[in-house]
């Protein structure tokens, strides 16, 4: 009877343990659906519907994690901190746009996808999902050109993307993938597409996005699945791994900024650069400027000029559309994470830096915008037709996300005309609604925005402060807002412009038919002078006549009657226009061997007719400009100062040797020019070392290039005799023929 009574009595824990156990099931599929909740509506669209309780949403992005099996810390950092944060901050999406892993080896040179460390990053997504407590469906990662090296087709053994990545294992299959969070108010449209080329080359030469026409197509459908089917707003955003001025044109010159204007998105966001360029790798585009297809090389500033506005306040005036790019900084090596926020049809944003230090609690102002890298065209137009201005101007608002119990919230505002310690507004701000989430809170306060117009876009700036339960202060970036719309200007570093405000792809063919156009001039026009016209330039006539034009002439044909070079040179650079540059695997573990021109890898087409096509134009570049610009061009002008050289010092030979001392000591002139040259030359030796010291760098530039292209492509000297070899021989004949004479 004991045994029974024990039976009944474990029988009665069990079925309470398994209550408990449901009880606990339910209460977190309950939290895991008090952010969102999905659905995939008739047309096949999927829906989130957001339960803020507010017309707001916020998404996390991350991008360029490269997960490396020669550096695990990037994964045990991701794993151990990410989960931890999304947990906090409860976010309606999570974004990762590209490089999820890192394809290199140790030395940096041989870039092929690398199978452990797809597996490390399946593992270590599956723990983030589940510390973070989110629905895996709302993680959205995108294919970066580090995850396609050497991939020869999507779908292969080697596309380890499709295979570990989230959207591989949700089925995800296509180049453009959409998403729409709604809120009572508002929809919010996310597209993500990827651009990566359709055949995946080794690095370096796959760097660029190459948008297909069917993609942008794809892309114009998704952005427009609401048009016409909405009652209410839609807010537009999209992603990607490249920036546009890394992304190439169609085959019809078409561009992904044609179609974001078209359809007006709010901003574009991206990775790819890192922020070893800077930190304001950030670029506004509207369509008052050129086009990239009407060949827009260069945008200087980070926000293009236009025209002052005159905004048309009539019922369905069409509106000039504009976006604003935002790049994000690396997980790599700064351990990066953005949160954005769409409040009431308003996009702003957060950067943290998880590698300086944990973030206990994190301040997200929501309006009013930052008036640097936030504020559009629309927000100008809305503000100068007044009668447009809607009930979302009338409080500051912020989303707090902290560990801690957040007592007090303050906005100040500080006006920077007489200094930034003039505070002219400080408020306390109130929760609104509910609990967003386990650890967000969102804050707002009223006040006089009419106050606060001013013709400065940078005069008043806004700072909240956070006060939580164990008495931490935390102070947001003071920002710069306009209530006006209007934009204050920051202007690009060097190195940012250099990354952001170039369009390569537009600039490849440029830039390098002008170093040939002006290398074949130099070896052809001097040599049909002296063949055709029978014009003679030497270092008599230099001397005779000064100028520099004339000093250039005499070089050049200097050079010219120095046969082997000047057909060796000339030669050359006709090789590297019409012929292989070298031949290299181009591909993971293939075993095909294909060569590579100034257009681009010859590789065959998948199809049945075996065509063959060239690709990875312009990502050559990163290959042809430096060798053409810091190899040969600085070798002809070694060649060059060696041969002027030598032809000075055999006249000062013939010089000194043709005629006696004592015949011209009555020509005081001669006689000083004769000293000067003896001077100069007296210090030969000296004028030779400098001329060798920067032979020298030129043979270690080119060696270290053609080092990393073996390496890259797994080649040896016989793989590129021409590239590697002409160059070296020609300094060396030249630098022989120079020190032959006595």
């Amino acid at each position: 009877m004991e045994f029974i009574g024990d039976d009944d009595e474990l029988r009665s824990k069990t079925v309470s343990h398994r209550r408990r156990i449901s009880f606990t099931i339910l209460l977190l599929l309950i939290s895991f659906s008090t952010m969102v909740s999905g659905s995939i509506d008739e047309s096949g669209r999927r829906v989130i519907e957001a339960r803020t309780g507010q017309d707001l949403i916020w998404v996390v992005q991350l991008s360029d994690l490269h997960f490396s099996v020669h550096h695990p810390e990037r994964a045990i950092d991701f794993r151990n901190i990410v989960g931890p944060a999304l947990s906090l901050i409860n976010p309606s999406l999570v974004l990762i746009t590209g490089d999820l892993t890192d394809g290199k080896s140790k030395d940096m040179l041989t870039m092929k996808l690398n199978e452990d460390e797809w597996l490390e990053y399946e593992s270590v997504m599956q723990d983030v999902v589940k510390r973070s407590g989110l629905n895996k469906s709302i993680f959205y990662d995108l294919r970066g050109n580090h995850d396609n090296f050497g991939v020869p087709a999507v779908g292969s053994s080697t596309d380890f993307f499709s295979k570990y990545s989230i959207n591989g294992q949700m089925g995800r299959k296509g180049n453009v993938n959409a998403i729409t969070v709604e809120t009572s108010e508002r929809k919010h449209l996310f597209v993500g597409v990827d651009t990566t080329m359709h055949i995946g080359l080794r690095g370096p030469t796959n760097l660029f996005g190459h948008p297909t026409d069917e993609l942008l197509s794809s892309l114009d459908s998704h952005l427009s699945q609401w048009d016409n089917q909405s009652a209410k707003p839609v807010a537009k955003i999209s992603f990607g791994h490249f920036p546009l001025s890394f992304t190439a044109l169609s085959r019809s010159q078409k561009s992904l900024k044609d179609v974001f204007l078209k359809h007006s998105i709010s901003a574009y966001l991206c990775g790819h650069l890192h922020t070893k360029f800077g930190k304001n790798l950030k670029r506004h585009h509207h369509s008052g400027g050129i086009s990239l297809s009407d060949n827009d090389l260069f945008q200087l500033n980070m926000r293009q000029s236009s025209a002052e506005s005159n905004s048309n306040c009539s019922f369905g005036a069409l509106l000039a559309a504009d976006f604003w790019e935002w790049e994000m900084g690396d997980w790599r090596k700064n351990r990066a994470l953005r949160i954005m926020a769409i409040d009431r049809g308003h996009v702003s944003y957060v950067d943290l830096d998880f590698k300086s230090k944990s973030q206990k609690t994190i301040i997200l102002p929501t309006f009013p915008l930052d008036s640097r890298f936030m504020s559009t065209s629309f927000a100008r137009h809305k503000y100068e037709c007044q009668h447009m201005i809607s009930s979302s101007y009338d409080t500051i608002r912020a989303i707090v996300f902290s560990h801690s119990l957040v007592v007090e919230v303050v906005a100040r505002v500080y006006d920077s005309s007489p200094g930034f310690d003039n505070l002219v507004m400080e408020a306390p701000m109130r929760k609104q609604g509910g609990d967003t989430s386990s650890g967000a809170t969102f804050f707002s306060v009223p006040w006089n925005y009419r106050a606060f117009e001013d013709p400065l876009p940078d005069r008043f700036w806004l700072q909240i402060e956070v006060t939580d339960i164990r008495g931490r202060l935390t102070l947001s970036e003071m920002r710069p807002f306009s209530i006006n719309g209007l934009s204050s200007k920051v202007s690009w570093t060097w190195n940012e412009f250099r990354v952001m405000g170039c369009q390569y792809a537009a600039l490849y063919y440029p830039i390098l038919w002008s170093a040939l156009y002006i290398l074949l001039l130099v070896f052809l026009v001097p040599k049909c002078m002296i063949v055709v016209f029978k014009k003679q330039y030497t270092l008599k006539k230099f001397i005779a006549k000064k100028g520099p034009i004339t000093l250039v002439l005499w070089i050049l044909q200097d050079l010219c009657r120095m046969p082997v070079v000047w057909f060796g040179y000339t030669a050359y650079l006709f090789y590297l226009i019409f012929f292989p540059w070298f031949s290299g695997e181009v591909f993971t573990d293939s075993g095909n061997r294909t060569y590579m021109t100034i257009m681009g890898w010859v590789v065959s087409s998948s199809g049945a007719d075996k065509k063959h096509e060239y690709i990875g134009q312009p990502d050559v570049m990163v290959l042809v400009i430096p060798h053409v610009i810091f190899v040969v061009i600085p070798s002809v002008v070694v060649v060059c100062c060696l041969v002027a050289e030598r032809e000075m010092y055999k006249d000062h030979i013939r010089t000194i040797s043709g005629k006696k001392e004592d015949d011209h000591v009555h020509d005081w002139g001669r006689k000083k020019r004769s000293q000067r040259r003896s001077l100069l030359f007296s210090n030969r030796r000296l004028f030779r070392k400098s001329l060798l010291v920067a032979s020298l760098a030129l043979y270690w530039k080119h060696f270290k290039n053609c080092w990393a292209i073996a390496r890259a492509y797994e080649m040896n000297v016989v793989h590129y005799p021409g590239y590697s070899l002409v160059v070296p021989l020609l300094l060396l004949y030249v630098i022989w023929k120079s020190h032959k004479v006595p």
